[in-house]
């Protein structure tokens, strides 16, 4: 289950916005064998909220296109139990700053779909445990975000 809020007025969120995300989130579940109710909850913002958020969570005081805060910490990529009492396994927060989006769209030249398409990928990889702080981690993560962007027909 995704759970949507959105604090930005710059772009409409759309049922096809919300439709591709929740196709994202599931094919990114699907390919870890990920069969468990899940919930992950969306927030659009714009970069002024992202730059915020990035620096009162993170010490980081610059926009960025995507957060993602996982609710656990991972021993191996992908392998996540319920816990019990839950009735659904609490995956984590995503954090997508929509005019980032937009921007970085037209700097790489796809769709605006495409890019929010990837980012929430990108997102769903992070809180499955994925991180790109080396070189070998960043080839592994690229590798299955593009695994999952081609089954789901999101190409460059």
């Amino acid at each position: 289950m995704v759970i949507y809020a959105n604090e930005q007025d710059k772009f409409e969120i759309s049922d096809k916005m919300t439709q591709q995300i929740e196709e994202c989130v599931n094919k990114a579940l699907e390919v870890h064998c990920i069969a468990e109710e899940t919930e992950i909850s969306v927030l659009f913002t714009d970069n002024s909220g992202i730059k915020e958020i990035n620096s009162e969570m993170r010490n980081i005081d610059k926009e960025t296109d995507v957060l993602s805060f996982p609710q656990y910490e991972f021993e191996e990529l992908g392998v996540i139990e319920k816990q019990d009492g839950y009735p659904v396994i609490l995956l984590g927060d995503i954090v997508l700053s929509l005019e980032k989006a937009s921007e970085q769209a037209k700097e790489y030249g796809h769709s605006f779909e495409r890019e929010v398409g990837y980012l929430c990928v990108h997102s769903m990889l992070h809180l499955l445990g994925y991180d790109h702080m080396n070189d070998e981690d960043k080839a592994v993560m690229r590798a299955k975000e593009e695994e999952i962007l081609v089954e789901i027909g999101l190409t460059r």
